[in-house]
């Protein structure tokens, strides 16, 4: 047999393995069920997603020249169990990997397994889908973002307006000038209760992830040569794009959730979202304490955005995160 048709043979042994413990979940434990083919596509997307992250990051880890992690980031050294359990709770809300951001997975190391643990990191439209499903009351959304050029005036409620509204005016859609902010408006069947946020340019970038790639956001970047640093490079990015899905998260992230709709899933994805934000402080105080550089390039928004609450669980110990997060996904 050759190199690749073994190789073939075990990605399909690994699928076939990662079918059963994800139907294993779906049954609960009480015995085989059928799964629909919605729930069989959803789950083949996962699987596919993963082995594609989990080639992606051993290969960044293999290239590395030193502090490599000695763990190869491979099937076999994932914690199956636990990732089961993840897939099948994000299924049942209905994120997709296969689909422009609904969710991301992040492989990472927990050193007191000696395994690498799967993360899901959810993009602004899984925001999205999650708070339709667990929304008290779910209303329309508008988001915006509002340039220099633009008109824009915020009408707050008082004795003669009981309804929070504004003005926005684009007079010049081919020349808006610079960003100077956004906001968000949520509109409910109770007019009374519309919402309006409003987020100038600094309150934006705060929630702006720590470790925010210039390939995204724009800015400077080193340029490398034989392994040394030789100058600088401006990259344009897509600081626009990052700007509005800041403000369109937000938006989502504070819809109230109905207490009566959270489920044992919506708890799984709430304790992940804090696992992979504990992680990232252990990384952070490791990195402070020593002289070595953080070797991420982040795109995730939802580990500093401090709008979404999440429920507190165990953190991972001595975790090293591994972060191969979505574009920008146009």
């Amino acid at each position: 047999m050759s190199e690749q048709q073994a190789l073939a043979k075990a990605e399909q042994t690994m699928s076939e393995r990662f079918m059963q413990k994800v139907i294993a979940e779906f049954s609960g434990g009480v015995g085989p069920i059928a799964l629909t083919d919605f729930q069989k596509r959803l789950a083949q997307n996962y699987f596919i997603g993963i082995d594609a992250t989990l080639r992606a990051a051993e290969e960044k880890r293999q290239s590395k020249k030193s502090n490599r992690e000695p763990v190869p980031i491979v099937w076999a050294n994932v914690n199956m169990e636990s990732l089961a359990r993840n897939v099948v709770s994000a299924a049942r809300v209905g994120l997709d990997p296969a689909q422009k951001n609904h969710i991301s997975m992040i492989p990472y190391k927990n050193n007191s397994t000696g395994k690498y643990d799967i993360g899901f990191i959810e993009g602004y439209r899984g925001i999205e889908l999650k708070a339709k499903k667990y929304g008290l009351e779910i209303p329309e959304v508008i988001v915006e973002l509002v340039y220099s050029n633009d008109v824009f005036k915020p009408i707050k409620k008082d004795r003669n307006n009981k309804i929070e509204i504004y003005e926005f005016e684009i007079t010049n859609v081919f020349d808006r000038g610079k960003i100077v902010g956004g906001f968000y408006y949520h509109i409910y069947t109770n007019p009374e209760k519309n919402k309006l946020v409003v987020f100038n340019l600094k309150e934006i970038e705060k929630r702006k992830p720590r470790y925010a790639s210039v390939e995204f956001w724009g800015g400077e970047k080193d340029v490398w040569e034989n392994g040394k640093k030789t100058g600088k490079e401006h990259v344009d990015g897509w600081y626009d794009q990052m700007c509005y899905k800041t403000i369109y998260r937000a938006a989502y992230g504070n819809i109230t959730i109905d207490s009566q709709k959270i489920d044992d899933d919506y708890m799984r994805l709430s304790q992940m979202e804090q696992s992979l934000k504990d992680v990232e402080v252990a990384e952070e105080i490791a990195i402070n304490a020593n002289s070595e550089s953080l070797d991420i390039e982040s795109e995730v928004i939802n580990e500093t955005d401090p709008d979404p609450e999440t429920t507190p669980t165990q953190k991972p110990q001595q975790s090293t995160l591994i972060n191969e997060e979505e574009g920008p996904g146009f």
